[in-house]
């Protein structure tokens, strides 16, 4: 009896020094897998779908029944970072659906794809095709953000409810460095989450050097993002006006990716829309600043 409890404990011990080790060795894995069970914790089912023929990896929370929302992450972004808001829309009723863009996430990578705007604005349109979405209440943050523009701008009749989160799109040449977006050292690292949070916390050693190993491994899709809205062809400064559904602007106060007078532009733009700007929140605000927005933006929906 007692041999076998010292061979469990130490099976435990050893299995204890094993997850220590691989925590340490690739902590963003840990850190990605916690976001995941935390939404299939709050009722998400985790699916993917064909859209022009390269597969899409999407979670769907909230009743079969309810009205659909899609909400479609940014730059380097993935699905899971609407982990802390959409609860807040399942529990009111509505049907969430959360998709990972080409090249990000869950979703495929395709080495022959643009990764522009026009291109997923046809990803996010095809993954309401292939899921029988008609017509949606539809949001996007940041570049995410830009790309539902468009959607609602050439296919109006797929937008019920426009919702924006610290949006890009405008035709304006950032004031700050984009390769940051790509960091390769921990300085830069840094940098960027200055820019991206009032308040960053300090990274430890090795959790940052494995988020600059992931950032180098995905560079090539966000070099290819950035390329092509850094051109400002595909700018929505003038299609912005002749948007008629309802719209929603939120916007982190303290916004330096997309500062909040780029709000302020897009809802003196787009008629009859409402802004609100979430006080002590930066870029990161739908993630972050949750509790802020969640409930009125339930009201925005069911009104």
């Amino acid at each position: 009896m007692i041999r076998r409890l010292l061979w469990i404990f130490g099976t435990l011990i050893a299995l204890a020094v094993l997850g220590g080790v691989a925590f340490w060795a690739r902590p963003v894995e840990f850190f990605n897998t916690y976001s995941e069970l935390r939404l299939l914790r709050a009722g998400a089912e985790s699916r993917s779908t064909l859209v022009e023929g390269y597969r899409v990896h999407y979670y769907a929370l909230g009743p079969d029944s309810g009205p659909a929302v899609v909400l479609v992450h940014g730059l380097g972004g993935r699905a899971e970072n609407w982990q802390n808001l959409a609860p807040y829309l399942s529990k009111a009723g509505y049907r969430v659906y959360l998709p990972d863009l080409l090249g990000y996430g869950q979703s495929e990578k395709p080495a022959g794809f643009s990764y522009s705007v026009p291109d997923e604005v046809g990803v996010v349109v095809g993954f309401l095709d292939a899921l029988g979405l008609k017509q949606v209440d539809l949001g996007g943050w940041s570049m995410g953000g830009w790309i539902v523009q468009r959607v609602a701008a050439e296919h109006p009749e797929r937008v019920r409810k426009l919702i924006l989160f610290d949006s890009a799109g405008l035709a304006l040449k950032p004031d700050w460095n984009t390769n940051l977006f790509t960091p390769a050292t921990a300085d830069e690292l840094s940098q960027l989450d200055e820019l991206l949070m009032p308040h960053p916390p300090n990274v430890p050693d090795f959790v940052a050097t494995d988020i600059l190993r992931r950032s180098k491994q995905n560079a090539w899709v966000i070099h290819r993002a950035l390329a092509s809205m850094l051109t400002g062809h595909d700018a929505t400064d003038r299609l912005l006006p002749g948007l008629k559904m309802p719209a929603l602007i939120v916007w982190g106060e303290l916004d330096r990716i997309t500062p909040i007078n780029e709000g302020e532009t897009m809802h003196k733009l787009i008629s009859g829309s409402q802004l609100e700007v979430i006080q002590g929140c930066g870029h990161l605000a739908p993630s972050q600043c949750a509790p802020q927005i969640g409930p009125n933006l339930v009201v925005f929906l069911r009104r």
